[in-house]
This record gives structure tokens, sequence and C-alpha cells, in this order.
């Protein structure tokens, strides 16, 4: 009798720890999402990288006789027109990341059109870039450390602009789940990252050789 009485009282107290979470929200926004703390640790490695790609850029400056090794400075037009078009860009990313926060889904597949056809001007641009290089990636160190950063942030825009082009189709094409706006937003982030990324190794590619 008495283990019995003993086992209904730590039934008892065992139960006054039980929390109903059914009403909880399956999906949140910024830090209160999983996918949040992905993106800030995928933006985390993949900035290091880049930070390496620099060092080691103005390492073989250092070292260098001449620099650019045998060659011009790459051209400003085309590197400059799609740091423009990055810029603009920040603002339909912007829109569709407060649309998605809303869960208004008119407005987040409108403008996250509007940001795939940036992205796809800015990759079209970009092969006029590396045409612009003057040189190439097997010439010498300064050729292969240019197209390594060239090439680098290259493979990020074309990542997102692949995640972006399939986030719309999902949009347009459903069925339509709440983790698809965190989805839209987390993929906003992400972009930020692309564009201010960009800036500095603008500088680097276009201004080191000048200066």
């Amino acid at each position: 009798m008495t283990t019995h009485v003993r086992h209904d009282a730590a039934s008892a107290d065992d139960a006054s720890f039980v929390l109903d979470v059914r009403d909880l929200p399956t999906y949140g926004y910024g830090h209160r999402s999983l996918m949040w703390w992905s993106t800030m640790g995928l933006m985390l490695i993949e900035g290091t990288v880049f930070a390496i790609g620099v060092m080691t850029y103005f390492y073989l400056r250092g070292v260098a006789s001449q620099w650019p090794m045998a060659a011009r400075p790459p051209e400003l037009l085309w590197g400059t027109l799609n740091t423009i078009v990055l810029i603009v860009s920040l603002v339909p990313n912007q829109l569709a990341k407060r649309a998605a926060e809303r869960e208004d889904i008119v407005r987040t597949r409108w403008w996250l059109v509007v940001c795939l056809l940036l992205a796809l001007v800015f990759l079209v641009v970009r092969a006029y870039e590396f045409a612009a290089l003057h040189v190439s990636w097997y010439t010498n160190a300064y050729g292969s450390v240019v197209w390594l950063l060239l090439g680098l942030h290259t493979t990020h825009l074309i990542t997102d602009t692949v995640d972006t082009a399939v986030l719309a189709v999902l949009l347009f094409t459903g069925p339509m789940e709440g983790k698809r706006f965190v989805d839209v937003s987390e993929n906003a982030v992400y972009w930020y990252f692309v564009v201010l990324s960009w800036l500095p190794i603008y500088a680097v590619i276009y201004g080191a050789p000048r200066y």
C-alpha cells in the first residue's frame, strides 16, 4: 500500500512539470528560427573564406615586384555596373523580407520575382566582368587570385539565385506553408551577405591594382 501511494505521489509531481505546447507556433522569424542560426553560421564560415582570399591577394602583392603582373588593371565599367545592380537589389530584397514576415503571399511572390530578375542581370554582367579582367586564371599568381575572389563571389551568387528561383516556384505553385515565409526571410538575410561581401572584394579587385 505504501509503495502504491508513493508511486501516485510521484506521478502527480511529474504531471506538474508537463507543458501543453500544442498551441505554440511551429515556426518563427529571426533568432527564433533554427534556419536563422544556420544562416548566421553559414555566413560566418563563408566570410572567413573571403577574408582568407583577400589576405592571399595582399600577401602576393607584397612579395611581387610588379602588380598587377604582366596585365592591365581590370576595367571599371562592368564591376561598377554590377555593384550598382547589387545595391539596387537591396530594395526589393527588403520588401520581399518584410512581406514574408507579414505573410503577405501576393507581395512576397512578386518582390521575390523582382529579386530573381536582378540576380540574373547580375550574373549576365558578371560574365563581362571575367572577360574584362585582362588576365586568365592560369597566367600568373595575380590572375589566379583575382579569378579566385571573383569566382568565390560568383559561386555564392549562383547558389542564392537558384535558391530564390526555387522559392519563387514554390510560392506560385504551392501548397503554401508558413515555413515558406521563413525561407524567404532567411533568403533575404543571405542576400544581404552576398551584397555586403562584394563591396570589399570590389575594392580589392578594382581599387588595389590602381593604388
